[in-house]
């Protein structure tokens, strides 16, 4: 199996498995909050969360979510938009745009696994877009419009990017460049420099030792953004026990969803953790916010960079990644890797 197979590999099982730990408590988080999220791992006997969250009794958790019923990852829209990218890359390649990316939505995206940000740009497409724009026609209006949303700067792109850096190996420019394509549909601002990043560190750490690969990321954001004074914040708290709960004091008013608290999220985690996966995805979940997010993107980018997932992450799911999307419900792992790579190859042509 060459390196590019195996990291790859290791992306697409460590963000389906990130996902999977925090899909169970994302509602509860993000509900309730912090305090209850940690009272229900501790009533479920996951302190520290190093496996699948059991199920004990609760209003915001499913069953069928947890530990105990998993069969196959369950649809997410995390998931949903890693494929989503895929399919576009398979179609445009290094050439997708915005308007490329407005029309996978219509014809693939059910409006049902949208959210935020990513509804309102939707609404906004089926209200001012062309009759047969998903057909081919021209938008009929400037797609700028989509973005102008109460929720541009949210987690929505942050979580749709992934990809365009495992498919660039070292060339963190070119994967953020893409990535703004993508996110700058219905995001502005820190909304799309926090997709940006994730797609330029996915990129660079490939070939760059981790903080090598942090500050080519950061290259591709403005200096004095939010989201570099995040990723900064969440560097220099790496290590530290208490960084979830300081990153949460930091930026305590956000939205559980925002971009900038759970990016410094993710960089802690990740950073406090490069040689260990299940601490990762653990302690990012643990931390609260948006779990099922901050879960597949700490699990992805420690694939591209770290050893072998652990079995007890990978094989509860049997490799069979279910998927929400217009004629997609399942799909075999292994056909995703091997079309990654297929597109990787492809670029660097």
């Amino acid at each position: 199996m060459s390196d590019l197979e195996s990291r790859i590999r290791r992306a697409w099982q460590g963000r389906i498995s990130g996902c999977q730990l925090g899909k169970p408590v994302e509602l509860l988080s993000m509900r309730e909050g912090y305090d209850a999220l940690a009272e229900y791992l501790h009533r479920a006997d996951a302190h520290p969360l190093r496996d699948y969250i059991g199920y004990v009794k609760s209003s915001n958790v499913k069953r069928e979510w947890c530990r105990e019923a998993i069969e196959r990852s369950e649809p997410d829209d995390d998931i949903n938009y890693s494929f989503l990218s895929l399919l576009m890359l398979e179609e445009h390649g290094a050439k997708l745009a915005t308007v490329d990316v407005a029309r996978t939505w219509l014809n693939l995206l059910p409006v049902g696994f949208t959210f935020t940000a990513e509804r309102a740009a939707y609404r906004t497409l089926l209200a001012r877009g062309h009759e047969w724009f998903a057909n081919g026609s021209e938008p009929g209006f400037d797609l700028a419009e989509c973005s102008d949303n109460p929720y541009n700067d949210w987690i929505g792109a942050q979580i749709r990017t992934d990809m365009y850096g495992w498919v660039y190996p070292g060339k963190p420019a070119q994967a953020a460049e893409l990535a703004k394509s993508d996110a700058q549909l219905s995001h502005r601002g820190d909304g799309v420099h926090g997709a940006v990043f994730v797609a330029a560190l996915g990129a660079a750490l490939a070939t760059s030792p981790p903080d090598e690969a942090l500050q080519l990321a950061m290259k591709e954001l403005p200096e004095d953004s939010e989201a570099t004074g995040a990723i900064k914040l969440g560097r220099e708290l790496a290590g530290d026990g208490t960084g979830d709960k300081l990153i949460r004091d930091r930026y305590e008013g956000l939205s559980p969803v925002h971009t900038i608290n759970n990016l410094a999220i993710v960089v802690w985690a990740l950073y406090s953790h490069l040689d260990d996966f299940s601490a990762a995805i653990g302690d990012v979940v643990a931390a609260g916010l948006d779990t099922d997010c901050n879960g597949a993107t700490v699990g992805a980018l420690w694939g591209l960079q770290g050893d072998a997932i652990p079995k007890h992450w990978t094989d509860p799911w049997q490799n069979r990644v279910g998927l929400g999307l217009a004629g997609y419900s399942e799909i075999p792992l292994e056909e995703l890797v091997q079309r990654t790579v297929a597109i990787a190859k492809t670029l660097a042509a």
